[in-house]
């Protein structure tokens, strides 16, 4: 019988690859609740250098990302930005998830591009790597403050979590959406919980993030809901139920990704694969090598997150079809560009 890490999704940690030394993948584990083993979580705060990314891929919308945490707690085994982690000298299995960089001066360092006399307003994504409302925001609310940035320069944001943590900030949320300033993207991937929380063991339950979209959508913000990833062989069952669960929830549209394994990830979903599902592991793994031409993932832009092959047909015609069936507004959210210009002009003339 396998020992499985309490509240963690992946189980190992795969040597870094800028290390001329093979480290023991198996954690240090401490005794935990019901003798159950557990990892602790370390949070590092770090002075950023910068906080704006430039968005290099035409499969990910939108120009500019900013992310305030390095690492994510929510510990989502399948996530492709573990592979973000050993460039900061750590593994992209556990130490993801329980080693996290709080950028501590991130509202600082938004405020002073957005009052710089170059920029030009574009919506920026929060996060796009690692969620922004993970556990740590609760105490360090460093994205409220950014959020509260984005609201004195009158500049457009998306948001994309998990975590229902984000009704705290629904005050400042209602007021850049009254002036077309900000959608949310709320990732929910599949309707069964149990799932959930072996494939994402920190996020919030499937009802949380349900009612999270009712209550966004009841105050007039924008909410896409992202159906990612979808995993043939685990979640690909209930697109249907899903999309007419949310549509009834009040979420504009769905958009869905399919798997893909980069670079460590293959081999910390695999693991975790074999010790959560072993009776099907290797049905999914070769169902996920189908969407990519026989391997676990793709490179290539616009195929990437879309995935090819018939199973990949399948699951998207099964989104168009749920999409007819439940009218979702599929209509492109608009932002207004024009107010950050007009209070930049008064911030200036006041000097």
């Amino acid at each position: 019988m396998n020992l499985m890490l309490k509240g963690r999704g992946a189980q190992i940690n795969p040597s870094n690859k800028f290390f001329s030394e093979v480290r023991p993948s198996n954690p240090i584990l401490f005794p935990g609740e019901n003798d159950k083993p557990q990892v602790s979580t370390q949070y590092l705060f770090v002075d950023a250098k910068t906080i704006l990314n430039k968005v290099d891929s035409p499969d990910v919308p939108g120009d500019f990302s900013l992310n305030p945490y390095q690492g994510c707690e929510h510990g989502c085994v399948y996530c492709y930005a573990r592979n973000t982690h050993p460039y900061w000298g750590y593994s992209a299995g556990l130490d993801f998830e329980s080693k996290i960089m709080v950028k501590q001066n991130a509202p600082e360092l938004l405020d002073k591009a957005l009052s710089s006399k170059s920029w030009k307003s574009t919506p920026i994504m929060m996060s796009g790597n690692t969620d922004c409302y993970q556990p740590i925001e609760r105490k360090t609310m460093i994205t409220r403050k950014c959020l509260e940035v984005f609201w004195k320069h009158r500049h457009p944001v998306t948001l994309v979590t998990k975590n229902s943590l984000i009704l705290r900030d629904l005050d400042i949320l209602k007021n850049l959406a009254i002036h077309k300033l900000v959608s949310v993207a709320v990732s929910i991937n599949t309707l069964d919980d149990t799932l959930r929380q072996r494939l994402e063991p920190r996020t919030s339950s499937i009802n949380k993030r349900i009612q999270l979209v009712r209550q966004l959508a009841q105050h007039g913000i924008p909410v896409v809901v992202l159906a990612a990833p979808i995993i043939p062989g685990l979640n690909d069952h209930d697109i249907l139920p899903l999309v007419k669960k949310l549509a009834e929830a009040g979420a504009r549209t769905v958009r869905q990704l399919v798997v893909r394994l980069n670079g460590d990830v293959a081999e910390i979903f695999t693991d975790w694969l074999g010790k959560n599902y072993p009776d099907r592991e290797k049905k999914v793994l070769n169902k996920v090598k189908s969407l990519h031409k026989g391997k676990l993932n793709s490179s290539a832009f616009g195929e990437r997150m879309k995935g090819s092959g018939l199973i990949a047909d399948i699951i998207h015609q099964q989104f168009d079809l749920a999409r007819r069936l439940y009218l979702m507004d599929d209509t492109p959210i608009e932002y207004d560009l024009d107010l950050y210009e007009m209070m930049k002009q008064k911030q200036l003339s006041l000097f």
